[in-house]
């Protein structure tokens, strides 16, 4: 895989511009932040997004694919000012669990998440190399 940069362009800061590769594609639904049976140990944004990103590298697990394979990320949350006061804690788990910032990344604030208490969504899409 590789990350593109616009020539002239600054490297952005815990995310990519893009990523280009070839391989076998692994996508994984948007995952929040409960256990394996689907309940909540926390209201804390941080601790929903640690088990979400736990929750995508399991998936990634079972279809054969890393956290290192992961070309494109995007997180539904549903307050961005506790999103951004939780950075610290998200990077975290971040660098523990996925470990790479060389992902193509969006983050978008939404009105809500289907599931009452989720305050954070992530979906991913991963690159297995051939």
């Amino acid at each position: 895989m590789q990350t593109l940069l616009p020539s002239g362009w600054p490297r952005p800061k815990g995310y990519a511009n893009g990523v280009t590769g070839t391989g076998r594609m692994v996508f994984v639904a948007g995952m929040v932040g409960w256990d394996a049976h689907c309940k909540f140990h926390s209201d804390d944004f941080g601790v929903q997004a640690r088990q979400a990103l736990a929750n995508i590298a399991a998936v990634l697990a079972a279809g054969a694919a890393k956290p290192a394979h992961i070309v494109r990320m995007t997180w539904y949350v549903t307050d961005k000012r506790e999103y951004l006061a939780a950075l610290p804690e998200v990077g975290r788990a971040f660098r523990e669990l996925i470990g790479n910032y060389d992902i193509a990344m969006t983050a978008v604030e939404v009105r809500a998440l289907i599931e009452d208490r989720a305050k954070v969504e992530i979906e991913v899409t991963a690159l297995v190399p051939e």
